[in-house]
């Protein structure tokens, strides 16, 4: 790779420190949960063409998507542009989209979730043009995604099963806590449902309350959660509850149904057939008739497109010395030093692209994953530039990888 001049790419992203800062910062100020990006992905489709993309456009379900070069390998760079709400106003000690910033930081809801993701890939693809990196070896492919939020993957089935696109792989910019990250655990979300009998409180004997059968279930989940597989890599699969539903007539009344959702994360060799099994072989389950299903998800985008899937997004993961890791860990090494190569907590849309698709994804991306929902979110100005310079020389070193 000695055709790099690594020098010159750290001082051109250094170059765009400032337009990076107000692309982000514009970006916050739109603001933009799940199927309300609208104004986030217009304003990304406008800077794309500010910078003299080949070409942009918005896809059916919303996502802002740009291609810069027209050469033979499809290199995506995702991020996404909806975010989480901001929670109790009072935890934050700046307005959360006005944001703020100062010498090192920019601060806003999504600062790190995930908008300097989507600001650095946007530039990573300036700084290419700029230097001459570009070939007829790849077009670099920058994707500002929608909905991740509410159902992580869904944007990218929409992308590959709907509208035919298949990168040969795809860089996910979700913070990586200036590391190189390889993969990770899968989720779903599970939901146990319970019957019951309903009388007056006054006579509980009468009826048959459905909260005091889930209650016994519930401890079963607990112990559950003890006794999930460990990988060495992606570590343990959990279990855990995190909604409790429950009808009944009043307050004076014995409960006729109650409900609850898990959340449960799926290791390496876990299936979800598997995980479904467990719970409804726990006694309990069994010894109440309660129902266990997988939640559906399905809404309406910002464009109107209505669109959906099943809550299972699969583990997955790619060897450390598959030649997406490499390609990354070479322009790491080469501008910042030796990298770190570790895997996220948290889900991502390598759920859908790698774990329903088989695409290769190597997460390399600025902020902190403990910024992601929490109040008072932050993005170093630093992690902006050394993403977009990282992201600018990744398609030439992987198309000269001997692969």
């Amino acid at each position: 790779m000695s055709q790099i001049d690594y020098a010159k790419v750290r001082e051109a992203a250094e170059g765009y420190r400032p337009d990076m800062v107000a692309f982000l910062r514009a970006l916050i100020l739109n603001r933009g949960m799940s199927c309300e990006e609208e104004a986030k992905a217009r304003l990304v489709v406008a800077e794309m063409e500010k910078l003299g993309y080949t070409s942009t456009r918005i896809d059916g379900l919303g996502s802002a998507v740009g291609y810069m070069g027209t050469g033979e390998t499809l290199i995506a760079f995702d991020g996404h542009i909806d975010t989480v709400g901001v929670g109790n106003p009072d935890n934050w000690t700046f307005d959360p989209f006005e944001g703020f910033e100062d010498d090192v930081n920019v601060g806003g809801r999504g600062a790190s979730d995930q908008l300097g993701g989507v600001v650095s890939a946007v530039y990573g693809a300036k700084i290419a043009k700029d230097l001459g990196l570009l070939s007829e070896k790849y077009t670099y492919m920058v994707t500002a995604t929608v909905q991740e939020e509410d159902c992580d993957g869904m944007c990218w089935l929409y992308l590959i099963e709907e509208e035919g696109v298949r990168p040969a792989f795809v860089v996910s910019t979700e913070p990586t806590d200036n590391g190189i990250y390889r993969g990770h655990r899968g989720r779903m979300e599970i939901r146990i449902d319970v019957a019951g009998v309903s009388c007056h409180g006054s006579a509980p004997e009468r009826g048959d309350n459905a909260i005091y059968k889930m209650a016994e279930i519930l401890l079963e989940v607990r112990d559950l959660n003890e006794r999930l597989p460990h990988d060495d890599f992606l570590g343990k699969g959990t279990v855990t509850t995190s909604e409790i539903f429950f009808t009944s007539p009043s307050r004076c009344a014995v409960a006729d149904s109650c409900a609850v959702s898990l959340d449960r994360r799926l290791t390496h060799g876990e299936t979800w057939q598997g995980a479904l099994a467990e719970i409804e072989a726990l006694p309990s389950v069994q010894k109440h008739g309660a129902r266990v299903s997988l939640y559906e998800y399905r809404s309406t985008a910002w464009t109107g497109t209505e669109y959906g899937q099943e809550c299972y997004f699969p583990t997955w993961v790619i060897p450390e010395d598959a030649p997406e890791v490499r390609a990354a860990a070479i322009a790491h090494r080469g501008m910042y030093g030796e990298p770190r190569i570790d895997k996220w907590t948290f889900s991502t849309n390598g759920v859908a692209i790698a774990g329903r698709h088989g695409i290769p994804v190597v997460g390399v991306g600025p902020g902190r994953e403990a910024q992601a929902h929490a109040p008072n979110e932050l993005q170093w100005k630093d992690d902006l530039v050394k993403c977009a310079a990282i992201y600018s020389v990744m398609p030439a070193i992987y198309c000269d990888l001997d692969l």
